[in-house]
This record gives structure tokens, C-alpha cells and sequence, in this order.
């Protein structure tokens, strides 16, 4: 399952959740209600911003190196023209 960082302008904080990619995260509780954390003094209806997503394919590992070799993301893409 992907991973996300929700930004919170009104409190400052930043929190990594799990969650589907069709989900849709807009508000301070909702991030707090994935994250399993209370909400605090900042109001639930708080907006946030997605400022992060990490996605992993099944079985792989982080520090699994790039998924070509030779780096990047393949021949084809914007970072390797020709």
C-alpha cells in the first residue's frame, strides 16, 4: 500500500500515513484517523496538503536500487532523452 506525507499549515506538522490510492485526504482528521493519533487543539475540518508519495512494488525492498539498470527510470522517459 502506498505511503503519504500530509502537511498541516495550521499546526505545522507533518504525518505519514498508509492508505489506498483511491482514497482521497483532504482534511486534518482524516490524516489523524489513518494515522491513528488524536487530533489535538487543530479542528478536524483542517485542510492539508499531500506533500509526499511513496509507493513500493509487492516484494520489493527500499534500498533495492533502481529498478533498470544502469540507473533512472528506463529508456523513454524525461530523464533519458534520445
Amino acid at each position: 500500500m502506498p505511503t503519504y506525507e500530509y502537511r498541516c499549515d495550521a499546526n505545522d506538522r507533518v504525518i505519514e500515513v498508509q492508505h489506498p490510492m483511491s482514497r482521497t485526504v483532504r482534511t486534518w482528521g482524516e490524516v489523524c484517523e489513518l494515522a491513528e493519533i488524536d487530533h489535538g487543539d487543530t479542528p478536524p475540518a483542517t485542510p492539508v496538503e499531500k506533500i509526499l508519495s511513496l509507493s513500493f512494488v509487492a516484494g520489493s525492498k527500499p534500498d533495492a536500487g533502481p529498478a533498470f539498470p544502469g540507473g533512472g527510470c528506463g529508456a523513454g522517459c524525461g530523464c533519458h532523452p534520445g
